[in-house]
């Protein structure tokens, strides 16, 4: 499959490590056409010692999809991606991941500061590959540090074939505003298609992230979580014209409880119920109550409980309609 037909809805799911699974996955595929899923975070070291179990699972119809890598093994990595072909569209390595223990492994936005070295895994891993590949990083390491532009440049000339920037640098983290209008100076600078991730939480923020960024697309990250409709709803708007609005709060419940029952499925009910807890403050927001059933639920291990107090707030939603 050529870039161009994996980037044709212009939006994807980027990459969120414990998050973006298989679950999530299925869930914005059912709501999306063909924008381009990503995968969790995959550690090079981990899928060397394990082969991937779980973290690996996808459906015929989650393509187009893209495996995404961290590591900083040249080697290692571009063995881990010809292993990940059998199931990948793409593969992604990640070099913008901001969490500590990841940067102190040399690993993930780390490798901002090492170029030669992040220019040797690329090249390897492309060499390594018939798919096409990627890379994902940030503006720089710290406002001191902003070498995204002869980074961007540098990863295309190894044999990058696409570029998705996140518009803050590793010392910011998640905090503050993404910058998008810095991203217009790395398109201008590669030939690559490049796509834009940071603070793209609707449609309106797609549409003024890709004027301010010039990028081909965006990549959407928490801004999905609590709304699965999301990314299917920017992509077609951005290709048709369509505006389809936000989820009611009675449609973020329901899937809430679609969500917590397939986690369960897939983790049985202990990991399950406990997995899909960090869901819980995007799904249920927004409303009088909200706090409480939140502090209620999360401290509850038994699914049909949870399902109870789930179904009681949709009571709630229908005689507020009456």
């Amino acid at each position: 499959m050529s870039v161009k037909n994996l980037l044709k809805a212009k939006v994807s799911l980027a990459p969120m490590a414990g998050i973006t699974d298989y679950v999530l996955r299925s869930l914005i595929r059912e709501n999306s056409d063909s924008a381009l899923l990503t995968t969790e975070m995959i550690s090079s070291e981990f899928l060397t010692q394990t082969k991937g179990g779980d973290i690996l699972m996808r459906r015929d119809d989650h393509s187009p999809i893209s495996y995404q890598l961290s590591g900083h093994k040249p080697k290692m990595i571009a063995e881990c991606a010809k292993y990940l072909e059998r199931y990948a569209d793409m593969i992604d390595i990640n070099m913008g991941c901001p969490v500590n223990k990841v940067v102190k492994g040399t690993d993930g936005c780390a490798l901002m500061r090492n170029v030669s070295l992040a220019q040797e895994i690329v090249r390897t891993v492309k060499a390594s590959i018939s798919k096409p590949l990627s890379v994902k990083f940030r503006l720089g390491y710290t406002f001191d540090e902003l070498n995204y532009v002869e980074f961007g440049e540098k990863m295309q000339e190894a044999g990058a074939d696409f570029i998705t920037i996140h518009g803050r640098t590793r010392s910011q983290m998640y905090g503050g505003q993404a910058d998008w209008k810095k991203i217009a100076e790395l398109k201008k600078n590669v030939d690559i298609p490049v796509f834009a991730n940071g603070d793209v939480v609707s449609i309106e923020t797609a549409v003024q992230c890709l004027e301010e960024s010039q990028a081909d697309g965006v990549a959407v990250g928490r801004g999905a979580l609590g709304d699965v409709t999301l990314i299917g709803r920017i992509e077609k708007y951005l290709n048709k014209g369509i505006y389809l609005p936000p989820p009611t709060l009675e449609e973020k419940v329901e899937t809430l409880k679609d969500h917590l029952k397939r986690e369960v499925e897939l983790r049985g009910e202990n990991v399950g119920v406990k997995f899909c807890r960090k869901f819980y403050p995007y799904y249920l927001n927004g409303f009088q109550g909200a706090s409480k059933l939140r502090g209620e639920i999360v401290l509850i291990d038994n699914i049909s409980e949870v399902l109870k107090k789930l179904d009681a707030v949709l009571v709630n939603i229908n005689l507020q309609h009456v």
